[in-house]
């Protein structure tokens, strides 16, 4: 069996690497160049550097596996860049790592597997793949804290088959454990946390590094009264409290975001409740499922009980309970106990 392995440079992708050379599959190592700098040299934060791009070849020397770099910042630039400019201009509150996975990681990485005769593709996340009944099940990872699951939500029962995701059966301190028994570089390397293209910097520095410079506009109160002037609704996302640039004596959040006009309504925690949202670009893992199910909004968030419609796009989700901070541009990952069923891009909220 031949598997073709993205290889980030980080210790869950080096793990990964050598779990499918352990498991006697011919195994061949892959970093995948997604970002560069303005004038075409390597990032020294984020993802990209030298450095990672060093880790993932010395761990693919140590396993004794072939090891490639492979070009996809044209692809990565105008599937999840661009979009990730146009959804906050938009007033979104957009996922890149989502956004990546749908049309730059998987559909490219899968097209190189096809055309070098790979049987799957292997990656470090943090998920389960079975199969069930004649059909492939995606799954939580079985570390809570490390689950990323909901950044996989997207993917079908064509890409499933392909896939295999080793780590997935570990809890992250498991993983260190073996990378360390196998000599491995990357076994103490730390987690990265940032966006990957913004790095350590914050998006609206990124954000105006790109040339995005929205106009000021009026800031008000749920009533229409005015209540300060902003710098543009780049600066602000659904649910933010801090650095609002407005003191009216007890807690508000941003609760909508018009880039039309430029206005941004602030008002309080309650007003900040979701009952219901509108999903587009929904996926479904097997077949179309409604119902009570449970939905996670957040990449690191709980999943909250929800009804489901489904019968036609977009996709109707009503929570069980008000929920705040929910945005258009936001992933919702469809849930049942710990099996994905689905998943889309909330369109409205209400």
């Amino acid at each position: 069996m031949k598997a073709l392995v993205a290889m980030s440079g980080g210790v869950d992708s080096s793990v990964a690497a050598a779990l499918a050379k352990q498991a006697g599959w011919d195994v061949l190592g892959v970093t995948m160049k997604l970002w560069k700098g303005p004038g075409g040299e390597a990032p020294t934060a984020g993802c990209c550097t030298v450095s990672d791009a060093e880790d993932a070849r010395r761990v693919a020397a140590h396993l004794d596996i072939p090891y490639y770099v492979w070009d996809y910042t044209a692809e990565f630039m105008s599937g999840v860049v661009n979009t990730f400019i146009d959804d906050y201009v938009t007033g979104r509150t957009p996922n890149p790592c989502v956004e990546c996975n749908r049309t730059v990681k998987f559909d490219r990485l899968l097209a190189h597997a096809d055309a070098l005769d790979c049987d799957t593709v292997v990656t470090g996340h943090y998920a389960r793949v079975d199969r069930s009944n004649g059909r492939y099940r995606l799954r939580r990872g079985v570390d809570p804290d490390k689950d990323q699951s909901y950044v996989l939500s997207m993917l079908g029962q064509e890409q499933l088959g392909r896939l295999s995701f080793p780590v997935g059966d570990l809890t992250k301190t498991e993983t260190r454990r073996i990378a360390a028994d196998l000599g491995l570089r990357t076994a103490a390397k730390a987690d990265s946390q940032d966006i990957c293209f913004v790095g350590k910097g914050d998006y609206r520095e990124f954000l105006a590094s790109q040339g995005v410079n929205p106009p000021p506009g009026p800031i008000v109160d749920s009533d229409g009264n005015l209540l300060g002037i902003h710098q543009g609704v780049t600066n602000f996302t659904i649910g933010q409290r801090r650095g609002l640039g407005v003191a009216v004596g007890e807690p508000r959040y941003v609760v909508e975001i018009d880039p039309v006009t430029s206005t941004i309504t602030v008002g309080t925690r309650e007003e900040l409740g979701v009952t219901a949202v509108l999903l587009g670009d929904a996926s479904w893992v097997d077949r179309p499922v409604g119902g009570s199910l449970l939905a996670q909004y957040r990449a690191h968030g709980d999943a909250v009980e929800a009804d489901v419609w489904q019968k036609a796009q977009p996709v109707r989700v009503m929570f069980a309970e008000p929920q705040p901070g929910v945005a258009p541009g936001q992933t919702l990952a469809l849930y049942r106990d710990d099996e994905v069923v689905g998943g889309g891009i909330i369109h409205t909220t209400s």
